[in-house]
């Protein structure tokens, strides 16, 4: 681009993986303006570890001040979304040469929290460790792999409670993997004492609000009772799209969900993309949102040249790395016979659950050797 041009604004809608992946990528190329409700990015992949580990909590919340160097954070909610602006719940409405939906995806806390100040979602994770340290049985509902990890966190920090995971599934993880590595997440959880009930719903939920203490007996829909003292959903993804208005709100399925072309743009619209959890485009996994970022920054640093030919994302596969507390867990990946090893899985995900790449993303890994050599 001609530098005496003034350079297109791109608003990024989200500040999730994806959006700051995208954010960061286009920084000083085009005018950024990413949009995100919540005033610090949250780390979910750690999010589990942190309910068991209060001290860990201060290693999943990372402010957005030192995330651009020359674009702008605004905090705030986009109510309205279409192909040339974006409306704030303020009700500012930022003009758009490109668009990029980035709002990821609701789910039931721990996994993921709902509150907006990073000072209270800290307290909400306080208040539910302070819970769990005294429940003697826990009920996890939902075998995928939020109840894996959430059962390997509990078990590796409390080894005597005693875990539940039921499933309406008849095996744990879901049927997108293989069976060789479902049989190897189901034996490490025997193995450490978790009692697996699968194959059975639930008549009614518990009676007592999720992530409180306070002991009840459900019944499954074979007659079987489980009593427990503390319960934790599982499940439950719900795509972030209910903004989306005029001709992008036909790209959003009855699901929520927003459908893309190969290039990742939407609804025929050459200057509007979704990434991440909201798009149709692949598996909804950090890896797979910063890997579409990268793609949609290129593909826009390509229009705003001039160039149409665009490249298409290509799915990644099934791929899934499965920590069972830090030292435990398995995996697949794309292009290999054998399943992820338990010492391979703790390496890439289950010791630092990838705090210190997220850390140098927001600037802070840099400030720290910085203040470390006195730089």
């Amino acid at each position: 681009m001609n530098q005496d041009q003034q350079q297109p604004t791109v608003v990024v809608v989200g500040g999730g993986y994806g959006g700051v992946g995208v954010a960061k990528a286009l920084d000083g190329d085009v005018e950024v303006v990413l949009v995100e409700p919540k005033d610090a990015f949250v780390h979910n992949i750690g999010a589990l570890r942190a309910l068991v580990e209060p001290a860990f909590l201060p290693k999943i919340f990372f402010s957005y001040d030192q995330l651009l160097a020359r674009g702008r954070v605004v905090r705030d909610r986009a109510v309205e979304v279409s192909a040339d602006r974006v409306v704030l719940a303020s009700g500012e409405a930022i003009a758009a040469d490109y668009v990029v939906l980035a709002t990821g995806s609701t789910y039931p806390f721990p996994a993921k929290s709902d509150a907006h100040d990073a000072a209270d979602a800290i307290d909400n994770y306080r208040a539910a460790y302070t819970e769990l340290t005294e429940a003697d049985r826990v009920l996890l509902v939902g075998a995928g792999p939020v109840g894996i990890e959430l059962a390997g966190e509990i078990t590796s920090k409390w080894p005597d409670k005693h875990i539940t995971i039921l499933d309406l599934a008849g095996d744990v993880l879901g049927d997108r993997f293989r069976p060789e590595l479902r049989a190897e997440l189901r034996k490490q959880l025997v193995d450490l004492g978790v009692e697996l009930v699968l194959g059975e719903g639930l008549r009614e939920f518990p009676p007592t609000a999720a992530n409180e203490l306070a002991t009840f007996t459900v019944t499954t829909n074979s007659g079987r009772q489980i009593t427990a003292d503390i319960w934790f959903q599982c499940f439950g993804v719900s795509p972030v799209s209910d903004y989306l208005r005029d001709d992008l709100a036909a790209a959003r399925r009855p699901d929520g969900f927003v459908t893309v072309g190969p290039a990742l743009q939407v609804a025929g619209r050459e200057n509007v993309f979704a990434i991440g959890d909201v798009s149709t485009a692949d598996a909804k996994m950090a890896g797979m949102a910063g890997m579409q970022a990268q793609l949609v920054a290129a593909n826009i640093i390509k229009l705003v040249n001039g160039d149409h030919d665009l490249d298409a994302y290509v799915p990644y596969g099934p791929a899934i790395v499965v920590p069972i507390g830090p030292e435990g867990g398995s995996g697949q990946l794309p292009g290999q016979d054998d399943i992820v090893s338990r010492e391979t899985v703790a390496t890439l995900k289950g010791r630092d659950l990838m705090t210190d790449r997220f850390a140098e993303t927001f600037g802070l890994a840099t400030a720290a050797a910085d203040a470390a050599t006195g730089g």
